[in-house]
């Protein structure tokens, strides 16, 4: 349930930079992206490889806890996943964007796109942007994706974004790879 404001109140709302690129807004969340996002964790392929748990989120409580934490990534670092919605329809495509949750083992640009959305190359767009936004206004050098060593197709966008696979990592108690799109050769 959300509580009405009344009349003549604001809300408090966090103010992030909004990105357009060509076929995409990445923008702050916002409550209505809530359900497309628990949908789009309901799809037990997505999950496997983006709740830590691996498992598909299969109620409306959990779904709002996790778009509550990736919103409240942008209220404690400045800094978060974007939502992202298609220019043409406001589609809610998925999310992108950095991450770098405590013992997270470095800053990272991430991903999660929907099942209807892939094979039309937004990951992979929403996440260029996302690099260019974190280069152009955080002082950072190394930006890593984490990919599950099965997950042929984040694989694939870490490819196209140049990113050079370096080594393996534990991560939440499974085997992760780091990949790494490093500032000098991005912005060169």
């Amino acid at each position: 349930m959300v509580a009405w404001l009344e009349s003549g109140a604001a809300q408090a709302q966090l103010r992030g930079p909004t990105i357009e690129t060509a076929r995409l807004i990445l923008r702050p969340w916002k409550a209505s992206d809530v359900a497309p996002n628990t949908a789009m964790l309901a799809d037990p392929d997505t999950a496997r490889f983006i709740t830590p748990d691996h498992k598909a989120v299969t109620n409306e409580t959990n779904g709002w806890r996790n778009a509550a934490v990736i919103a409240g990534h942008w209220a404690l670092h400045g800094f978060g996943m974007f939502a992202v919605e298609e220019r043409s329809s406001g589609r809610y495509v998925g999310r992108v964007g950095p991450w770098y949750p405590a013992g997270w083992p470095g800053f990272e640009i991430g991903w999660g796109i929907t099942k209807e959305c892939r094979g039309k190359g937004y990951a992979v767009e929403a996440a260029r942007a996302a690099i260019d936004w974190t280069f152009a206004n955080l002082a950072v050098d190394r930006i890593i994706h984490c990919i599950d060593p099965v997950n042929a197709a984040s694989q694939s966008v870490a490819r196209r974004l140049g990113a050079k696979r370096e080594g393996q990592v534990e991560l939440n108690g499974d085997t992760a790879d780091i990949w790494v799109t490093d500032r000098e050769r991005w912005t060169a």
